[in-house]
């Protein structure tokens, strides 16, 4: 996934002046911190090269998965036409970059962030975008929702993971209260990650909200352990990007996990992918949740003839429904 030319301009002005060297080291300890999950009362971009280092490094990652997620939506909610968007630990407004280029009909923005460094890049990132109001709060997450009034769409991405575990249920508690219609949290795809959207996937549905993507069905979750649901999204690298991580493919893929749910039922599908494809010149052979809370392996034949052709289209993540000429195993 390129970034819109838009939002890649002026991460690029953000870049002049600032020494690749020291770039990449500020990017290095970044990356860190995320895939090790640090909790160490720090936060994670505390001054203006952390900051910038966040927009090399995790900005691009961020917005790809959030997009993902909010794809799935769009495909069960048709109708959804969010205008009003609230987006909690916002850090430079990526999910709210994300929702806008989803859906021209966003207009006004809150964005929860308490770092003062990436609150002030986030400002300048947002200007493109022209929103007809961009409201930025410094106040603690509980703090914040708690004086706010429900939003068409709420967005929380990659913040769970800083948060102790007693704060995480009130806080989704919160995120449901101030809903208006669809509540979307990304995590990062690890197996500890899925667990935390297992537990908040548990509280939603006893909140009463209907699940949307990626599940089909309301039953607990059929993977177990050392097995974990998750999806990937691939990230085009900028020059930057590539020099500060020692890199030499222009790609990387982003792991994640997502839970999208709303007060509105959604056209939900059969299934949905979970696994890469395996693909022959004689079969498919995809791993689907279903419908019926069952995980397993659907393998299409090619002498099945359409089903084997629709099933080379899809990829992992994508929804689709079952059918009768297909093996499980």
């Amino acid at each position: 996934m390129q970034l819109p030319p838009a939002l890649r301009e002026a991460i690029d002005r953000e870049f002049e002046g600032v020494s690749l060297r020291d770039l990449a080291r500020a990017s290095d300890v970044l990356s860190q911190r995320y895939r090790a999950e640090v909790r160490d009362g720090r936060p994670h971009l505390s001054d203006d090269l952390a900051a910038r280092a966040y927009l090399n490094t995790r900005l691009p990652a961020t917005f790809a998965a959030v997009s993902a997620a909010l794809r799935a939506v769009a495909e069960v909610r048709a109708d959804f036409t969010p205008r009003a968007v609230l987006d909690a630990g916002a850090g430079p407004g990526t999910a709210t970059w994300a929702a806008a280029e989803h859906w021209r009909s966003v207009k006004d923005a809150v964005l929860v962030e308490t770092s003062v460094a990436i609150r002030a890049v986030g400002q300048r990132l947002l200007q493109p975008l022209a929103l007809d109001r961009a409201t930025w709060l410094s106040t603690r997450l509980d703090a914040a929702l708690a004086d706010l009034a429900p939003c068409d769409l709420v967005l929380i991405a990659y913040v769970l993971d800083e948060l102790p575990p007693v704060a995480r249920e009130p806080l989704i508690a919160e995120l449901w209260r101030v809903t208006a219609d669809t509540l979307v949290i990304v995590e990062p795809g690890t197996p500890a990650g899925w667990k935390r959207m297992l537990h908040a996937r548990d509280l939603l549905i006893a909140a009463g909200a209907h699940l949307l993507a990626p599940c089909p069905h309301r039953r607990p979750c059929p993977l177990a352990a050392p097995d974990w649901c998750h999806f990937s999204a691939r990230v085009a690298r900028s020059r930057q990007h590539r020099e500060a991580k020692g890199g030499t493919v222009p790609w990387e893929d982003e792991k994640f996990i997502y839970l999208a749910v709303s007060r509105r039922p959604g056209d939900v599908p059969g299934a949905r992918v979970i696994a890469p494809p395996r693909t022959s010149k004689a079969s498919v052979a995809l791993k689907l949740c279903g419908s019926d809370g069952s995980a397993q392996e659907h393998i299409f034949e090619k002498r099945a003839g359409d089903p084997f052709k629709a099933a080379r289209k899809l990829d992992w993540g994508d929804a689709t429904h079952t059918g009768d000429s297909c093996h499980k195993r």
